[in-house]
């Protein structure tokens, strides 16, 4: 029922997506950019911002926050929510994931505590039933961790890690460990890195028996088109609703390429517990305009799953995995086959930035670098 948007300064704007009118703007919501809105429930949502905080605010009462979050010392990119343990999950350019208990907020914040932390991470996501978390970063390594419990952090202690591979590769990079300070080892955007992870105090002690134990670590490399040996930077991370696939929006280290990827998630463990899981694997792609360098687009699945809207220069492209929008499940190709493009919508004087379905009408939004919000509707 209501649209919201994050601002490049220290706005938050709200709008009726039906009617289009302006409801409120949260002129002050932050003191620096607003980077990543999410809602808990019909009420509350979380901004979060370059000022290196998130506000919690409540649709009856926006004239103040519900209260200000501190824990973060660089930028807040992300905020994901998980339904099951109801805690605010939330990462930044800092490189930590921060796990905050909202049901024990105050005006003064609510308790939190480090959850886990990785060099250059950019993005962080759950899955729809909360059970793996994925970390991408600018160094084009993708993190996984299985068998999720938010309630252990891996700041402190041994916890297994899953060999690290390519999604496309027979050849392992690190055997599983236990490591009580691990970092995903990266370097900035557009750089290469040979050595993904530390591998000190290598220990099998922590591996459960009869499966994956909880939190375990899997560290990939995803092929992108194109890029076999000159690396990416991982940039967007979205999840398929029913939890089938993931969706990236990679560039290339050099810059001169960007890829939208999809990547199919195979279940089941690892035969042995040191074998690799290998999760994901390359079902679809598609190369971008790659424009506008230097700033991250943001992507997204329908609902249903069944389509992808992609930033596309100055509009957006709606994207099938064929040409009859049909299911991920019943159109998986034996290799990597090209997105089909449904339908192009242009009607921005700038570049798009980011572009949203709407949860619940047949809706899309899209909001370009000099701040025009454009929606979309279907015509029957």
């Amino acid at each position: 029922s209501v649209l919201t948007v994050a601002c490049e300064q220290t706005e938050v704007l709200l709008f009726d997506p039906i009617s289009s009118k302006h409801i409120k703007t949260l002129s002050e919501a932050h003191e620096d950019c607003v980077n990543n809105i999410r809602f808990l429930d019909n009420r509350l949502f979380a901004t979060c911002s370059d000022d290196t905080t998130i506000a919690l605010w409540d649709l009856r009462k926006l004239n103040t926050k519900v209260c200000t979050l501190h824990g973060h010392t660089s930028w807040v990119k992300n905020i994901e929510y998980d339904t099951n343990t109801r805690l605010l999950v939330t990462s930044g350019f800092d490189g930590n994931v921060i796990i905050w208990d909202t049901n024990r907020c105050t005006e003064d914040g609510c308790p939190h505590k480090k959850f886990f932390h990785t060099r250059f991470l950019m993005r962080m996501r759950l899955t729809p039933d909360c059970s793996k978390m994925l970390i991408s970063t600018s160094s084009g390594y993708l993190l996984i961790l299985h068998d999720l419990d938010l309630n252990k952090s891996l700041e402190v202690g041994s916890y297994p890690i899953l060999r690290a591979r390519r999604t496309t590769s027979s050849s392992d990079i690190i055997s599983s460990s236990g490591s009580s300070g691990l970092r995903a080892v990266g370097s900035p955007c557009h750089q290469n890195d040979s050595s993904p992870l530390s591998e000190k105090h290598i220990s099998r002690s922590s591996q459960r028996e009869g499966g994956s134990p909880r939190n375990s670590l899997e560290v990939l490399t995803p092929e992108v088109p194109g890029e076999r040996d000159r690396g990416n930077c991982i940039t967007s991370l979205q999840l398929h609703p029913k939890g089938w696939a993931t969706l990236l929006r990679c560039s290339s280290n050099t810059d001169d390429q960007e890829w939208t990827c999809v990547y199919e998630f195979q279940e089941g463990d690892p035969v042995r517990p040191v074998s690799p899981r290998c999760s994901l694997r390359l079902t679809h792609c598609i190369e971008e305009a790659n424009v506008g360098r230097g700033y991250i687009k943001e992507l997204c699945f329908s609902p249903d799953g069944r389509m992808i809207s992609s930033p596309h220069g100055f509009g957006i492209r709606l994207l099938g995995f064929d040409g009859h929008c049909s299911e991920l499940v019943d159109c998986l190709p034996k290799e990597a086959s090209p997105l089909k493009e449904i339908r192009s919508l242009y009607s921005h004087n700038d570049v798009v930035l980011t572009t949203k379905f709407s949860p619940t009408h047949c809706q899309i939004a899209s909001g370009c670098l000099s701040g025009r919000v454009s929606l979309y509707q279907p015509k029957f």
